[in-house]
């Protein structure tokens, strides 16, 4: 194989990488581009992050497709550095306008190709203090129905999710003091605990039946509730970056979630690690600790030309096809080290 290096930074990042790049813009016909830098509160965080996947092909055509992560209200991506054996492009999720970068690799390819997503971010605290500051948005009636719609593994309606709503304390549909108890339910009745098969789906009837998974399985069950009470609430996945070690290696992906309500805005909740560390519980219902990254939000995902395979469950690890086949020839590392 002709082998050749796509090396590519971007500075200054702001809020979308949409702002900088068209969808399926060659990667080697970007520039490096500054904009404006963002403010950022003096309680951030800043790290590097790697992204790297090593693809082994059969000599058969593979589309291969990896997440980006992108500026928002709680992390600035302050550079990327792709480097990679092929080039690529990037392009954009239809419905919920998650970013990923897109190979194509021919066919007669033997050599095993490394590609790697070198992130520079700031993160901060999302703390019930820091969103008074902000202004509060206003959900257009797409993201109300979006956001309040089911998705293939998270209904908004049966006997199950009937069941646990009726075991709910009173309280007001669509109020903070709702989501309290849709919470508290989730907390005490789900087990952390990664046990068989089936769990990590993000399955709500899984999380009713078997009362035990993963974040995925958790936050199912949350956003099942909290959608069937009118209370639009958002899917977000990403990786931890623990903030008592300035680097290590991330084993794997952490989901959480965000719900709306008119007088607070985005609200955030993170039910699996308050289960995990109970003395975390009231804290987590409202503040978010700046232990992440943020990559994409949303399930269902379709990615657009070369995704063949069916929707996305959600979309964290890389996606790779052949043959309109999911492809699991490659291996994946994650690691972050402090700035």
């Amino acid at each position: 194989m002709k082998h050749f290096l796509t090396k590519f930074v971007m500075v200054g990042m702001g809020l979308s990488i949409g702002l900088i790049f068209s969808c399926a813009r060659p990667l080697q016909d970007t520039p490096a581009t500054q904009i404006e830098t963002i403010q950022k509160p003096a309680e951030d965080r800043q790290f590097f992050f790697t992204y790297s996947v090593q693809v082994h092909p059969t000599n058969e055509v593979l589309e291969i497709f990896l997440p980006v992560a992108q500026s928002n209200a709680q992390q600035t991506i302050l550079n990327i550095e792709i480097e990679s054996d092929i080039a690529g492009e990037f392009g954009q999720e239809a419905v919920y306008g998650n970013k990923f970068w897109r190979a194509h690799l021919p066919e007669g390819t033997p050599d095993t190709l490394d590609i790697r997503l070198i992130y520079q971010v700031s993160r901060l605290t999302n703390s019930t203090e820091y969103r008074e500051n902000l202004d509060i948005p206003v959900l257009t009636d797409v993201e109300k129905e979006l956001f309040l719609n089911a998705n293939s593994r998270v209904p908004v309606s049966g006997e199950l999710v009937d069941s646990i709503r009726a075991d709910l304390p009173p309280a007001e549909t669509m109020s903070l003091d709702k989501a309290r108890a849709i919470y508290d339910y989730v907390v005490g009745n789900m087990e952390y605990k990664k046990v068989g098969t089936g769990w990590g789906n993000g399955d709500t009837y899984w999380a009713c039946s078997e009362k035990y998974g993963n974040c995925t399985d958790f936050h199912a069950l949350f956003i099942s509730l909290a959608r069937v009470e009118q209370i639009p609430s958002r899917f977000e996945i990403g990786f931890p970056i623990p903030i008592d070690r300035d680097s290590g290696v991330v084993d794997g992906y952490h989901c959480w979630v965000n719900f709306y309500l008119p007088e607070s805005g985005w609200f955030p909740v993170d039910a699996s690690e308050a289960k995990k560390n109970l003395s975390q519980k009231d804290f987590l219902f409202g503040n978010q600790p700046a232990d992440r990254i943020q990559f994409t939000i949303g399930r269902d995902l379709e990615l657009g030309e070369g995704h063949n395979s069916g929707p996305l469950n959600y979309f964290i690890y890389p996606h790779i096809e052949q043959n309109g086949k999911i492809y699991s020839g490659f291996t994946r590392f994650f690691e972050y080290t402090k700035s």
